[in-house]
């Protein structure tokens, strides 16, 4: 089963509370999905797809081994797509930091600041073959 979007923007949340992208922060000496996720994105742009960046920020928050060995690490991969998973409109990263994440043909990502001219030429629908997805809500109405 492939998760992976392909051309596609998500776009922050329409209850953002910012107005520019912000680097999320470790909280408490600890890191947050949305600093684990913005540093994989950040570090290697265009390199990670969304099932990549799920399960490597999960493995990356684990208390024991977060660098298991590579027969560990795909048994790992398998049990953790056994279940399903939030897709990334639900990270913070759109919805509370101000990070559009962009997919490219093959479902790599980048990310992409929401006051970016890139950003609001392909919101405003001016970018051909690229579908618009709006981030998760933060609040409910």
């Amino acid at each position: 089963m492939d998760l992976n979007y392909y051309d596609t923007l998500i776009a922050v949340a329409e209850d953002t509370q910012v107005i520019r992208a912000e680097v999320p922060l470790p909280r408490g000496g600890k890191p947050t999905v949305a600093s684990v996720q913005y540093e994989l994105l950040a570090g290697d742009p265009g390199a990670l797809t969304q099932e990549d960046v799920l399960f490597e920020s999960w493995l990356l928050r684990r208390q024991d081994d977060p660098e298991p060995p590579q027969d560990v690490r795909a048994e790992l991969r398998d049990r953790f797509f056994s279940r399903s998973q939030a897709c990334l409109r639900a990270s913070p990263l759109p919805k509370k930091h101000g990070w559009g994440l962009l997919f490219d043909g093959t479902g790599r990502i980048t990310l992409c600041p929401m006051e970016s001219d890139e950003y609001q030429r392909i919101v405003a629908g001016e970018v051909a073959g690229v579908r618009v997805l709006k981030a998760m809500r933060t609040r409910r109405r």
